[in-house]
Protein backbone atom coordinates (compact mmCIF):
# COMPACT_ATOMS: atom_id res chain seq x y z
CA UNK A 1 0.00 0.00 0.00
CA UNK A 2 1.39 3.27 -0.96
CA UNK A 3 0.96 6.31 1.21
CA UNK A 4 0.46 9.77 0.02
CA UNK A 5 2.54 12.75 1.23
CA UNK A 6 -0.72 14.40 1.99
CA UNK A 7 -2.22 11.20 3.85
CA UNK A 8 1.10 11.35 5.94
CA UNK A 9 0.53 15.02 6.82
CA UNK A 10 -3.22 14.29 7.29
CA UNK A 11 -2.25 11.32 10.11
CA UNK A 12 0.11 13.43 11.64
CA UNK A 13 -2.03 16.74 11.88
CA UNK A 14 -5.19 13.64 13.07
CA UNK A 15 -2.34 12.31 15.61
CA UNK A 16 -1.90 16.09 16.94
CA UNK A 17 -5.27 16.74 17.51
CA UNK A 18 -6.23 13.55 19.06
CA UNK A 19 -3.46 14.05 21.76
CA UNK A 20 -4.28 18.12 22.30
CA UNK A 21 -1.03 19.44 20.70
CA UNK A 22 -2.85 21.32 17.83
CA UNK A 23 -3.80 25.08 18.45
CA UNK A 24 -7.11 26.44 18.91
CA UNK A 25 -6.54 29.00 15.89
CA UNK A 26 -4.00 28.98 13.11
CA UNK A 27 -1.05 31.32 14.30
CA UNK A 28 2.30 31.47 12.09
CA UNK A 29 2.86 29.52 9.60
CA UNK A 30 3.18 25.23 9.80
CA UNK A 31 5.24 22.68 7.38
CA UNK A 32 4.28 19.79 6.06
CA UNK A 33 7.25 18.46 7.23
CA UNK A 34 6.78 19.59 10.75
CA UNK A 35 2.92 20.34 11.11
CA UNK A 36 3.68 21.00 15.05
CA UNK A 37 6.36 23.52 14.42
CA UNK A 38 5.01 26.98 13.52
CA UNK A 39 7.09 30.29 12.06
CA UNK A 40 6.78 33.74 12.15
CA UNK A 41 8.58 35.47 9.11
CA UNK A 42 10.16 39.21 9.87
CA UNK A 43 7.68 41.29 10.64
CA UNK A 44 4.91 39.54 11.66
CA UNK A 45 7.08 38.14 14.85
CA UNK A 46 4.24 38.47 18.17
CA UNK A 47 6.31 40.13 20.50
CA UNK A 48 6.78 37.53 23.37
CA UNK A 49 5.16 38.42 26.69
CA UNK A 50 7.32 39.13 29.38
CA UNK A 51 7.11 36.16 31.51
CA UNK A 52 8.46 36.50 34.78
CA UNK A 53 8.86 35.40 38.76
CA UNK A 54 10.81 33.61 40.87
CA UNK A 55 13.32 31.06 39.39
CA UNK A 56 13.45 27.31 40.58
CA UNK A 57 16.59 28.74 42.75
CA UNK A 58 14.48 31.62 44.32
CA UNK A 59 15.98 34.08 42.25
CA UNK A 60 13.68 37.47 40.48
CA UNK A 61 13.92 35.99 36.87
CA UNK A 62 12.28 37.46 33.52
CA UNK A 63 12.51 37.05 29.79
CA UNK A 64 13.42 40.49 29.16
CA UNK A 65 16.80 39.77 31.00
CA UNK A 66 17.88 38.38 28.22
CA UNK A 67 17.18 40.93 25.47
CA UNK A 68 19.56 41.16 22.84
CA UNK A 69 19.80 37.18 22.85
CA UNK A 70 17.86 34.51 21.09
CA UNK A 71 15.89 32.55 23.89
CA UNK A 72 15.10 29.06 23.57
CA UNK A 73 12.01 29.47 26.40
CA UNK A 74 11.09 25.48 26.79
CA UNK A 75 8.13 24.41 28.75
CA UNK A 76 8.41 21.50 30.74
CA UNK A 77 7.32 19.23 34.37
CA UNK A 78 9.11 16.67 36.45
CA UNK A 79 6.14 14.15 35.41
CA UNK A 80 6.74 14.54 31.84
CA UNK A 81 8.04 11.56 29.96
CA UNK A 82 8.80 13.78 26.44
CA UNK A 83 10.54 16.49 28.79
CA UNK A 84 12.42 13.91 30.55
CA UNK A 85 13.89 12.52 27.10
CA UNK A 86 14.69 16.20 26.11
CA UNK A 87 16.40 17.72 29.50
CA UNK A 88 19.83 16.33 27.86
CA UNK A 89 19.38 18.09 24.41
CA UNK A 90 18.56 20.91 26.29
CA UNK A 91 21.64 21.18 28.13
CA UNK A 92 23.21 20.49 25.24
CA UNK A 93 22.35 23.61 23.56
CA UNK A 94 23.13 25.72 26.77
CA UNK A 95 26.67 23.98 26.50
CA UNK A 96 27.32 24.62 23.03
CA UNK A 97 25.26 27.84 22.26
CA UNK A 98 25.40 30.28 24.93
CA UNK A 99 28.88 31.35 23.81
CA UNK A 100 27.29 32.56 20.85
CA UNK A 101 24.37 35.05 22.13
CA UNK A 102 21.65 31.95 22.99
CA UNK A 103 20.09 31.91 26.40
CA UNK A 104 18.00 28.43 27.48
CA UNK A 105 15.34 29.52 29.74
CA UNK A 106 12.99 26.57 31.24
CA UNK A 107 9.35 27.14 32.86
CA UNK A 108 8.26 24.95 35.00
CA UNK A 109 5.05 23.52 35.96
CA UNK A 110 4.92 21.75 38.69
CA UNK A 111 2.78 22.26 41.20
CA UNK A 112 5.93 21.63 43.43
CA UNK A 113 9.51 23.95 43.18
CA UNK A 114 11.30 20.62 45.02
CA UNK A 115 10.08 18.90 42.15
CA UNK A 116 11.55 21.10 39.55
CA UNK A 117 14.43 21.46 41.83
CA UNK A 118 14.99 17.66 41.63
CA UNK A 119 14.32 17.79 37.69
CA UNK A 120 17.22 20.30 37.57
CA UNK A 121 19.62 18.32 39.74
CA UNK A 122 18.97 14.69 37.73
CA UNK A 123 19.62 16.27 34.17
CA UNK A 124 22.63 18.66 35.62
CA UNK A 125 20.43 21.68 34.00
CA UNK A 126 22.65 24.57 34.30
CA UNK A 127 20.17 27.14 33.06
CA UNK A 128 17.45 28.62 34.87
CA UNK A 129 13.75 28.08 34.69
CA UNK A 130 11.31 30.63 36.10
CA UNK A 131 8.54 28.46 38.16
CA UNK A 132 4.66 28.78 36.73
CA UNK A 133 2.97 25.89 39.16
CA UNK A 134 -0.78 27.34 38.42
CA UNK A 135 0.18 28.64 34.61
CA UNK A 136 -0.12 32.24 34.64
CA UNK A 137 2.75 32.82 32.45
CA UNK A 138 0.98 30.57 29.75
CA UNK A 139 -1.90 33.00 30.26
CA UNK A 140 -0.17 35.91 28.70
CA UNK A 141 0.50 34.03 24.89
CA UNK A 142 -0.96 35.26 21.83
CA UNK A 143 -4.76 32.85 22.03
CA UNK A 144 -4.42 29.84 20.02
CA UNK A 145 -0.54 30.11 19.84
CA UNK A 146 0.00 26.80 21.43
CA UNK A 147 -2.08 24.40 23.70
CA UNK A 148 -0.72 25.72 27.04
CA UNK A 149 -1.72 22.05 28.49
CA UNK A 150 0.13 20.30 26.26
CA UNK A 151 3.73 20.16 27.51
CA UNK A 152 6.38 20.02 26.84
CA UNK A 153 6.96 22.90 23.85
CA UNK A 154 9.92 25.42 23.27
CA UNK A 155 9.22 29.28 21.93
CA UNK A 156 12.42 30.79 20.45
CA UNK A 157 12.56 34.38 20.64
CA UNK A 158 14.60 36.76 18.51
CA UNK A 159 16.94 39.42 20.47
CA UNK A 160 14.06 42.13 20.26
CA UNK A 161 11.81 40.05 21.80
CA UNK A 162 9.59 38.62 19.23
CA UNK A 163 8.17 35.12 18.54
CA UNK A 164 10.12 33.31 16.06
CA UNK A 165 9.25 29.42 16.50
CA UNK A 166 7.17 27.59 18.37
CA UNK A 167 7.77 24.00 18.22
CA UNK A 168 5.45 21.14 20.26
CA UNK A 169 6.55 18.55 21.46
CA UNK A 170 9.65 17.14 22.66
CA UNK A 171 13.11 19.05 21.00
CA UNK A 172 16.81 17.81 20.28
CA UNK A 173 19.21 20.33 19.34
CA UNK A 174 19.60 19.44 15.82
CA UNK A 175 16.44 20.56 15.57
CA UNK A 176 16.63 23.87 17.14
CA UNK A 177 20.26 24.93 15.40
CA UNK A 178 18.61 25.86 12.38
CA UNK A 179 16.29 28.22 13.89
CA UNK A 180 19.43 30.19 15.87
CA UNK A 181 21.18 32.70 14.23
CA UNK A 182 22.87 34.53 16.95
CA UNK A 183 25.61 36.37 16.62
Amino acid sequence: MRITRHAAVGAAVACALLAGCAPTKTIGETSADDPLTKTFPEGKRPQAPDFSGTSLDGKKISLSDYRGKFVVLNVWASWCGPCRGEAPELQKIHDKWSKRGVQVLGMDNDTSADNGRAFQREYHLGYPSLHDPSGKQLLKLPRGMVNAQSIPFTLIVDPQGKITTVKMGEVTERQIAPLLKPR
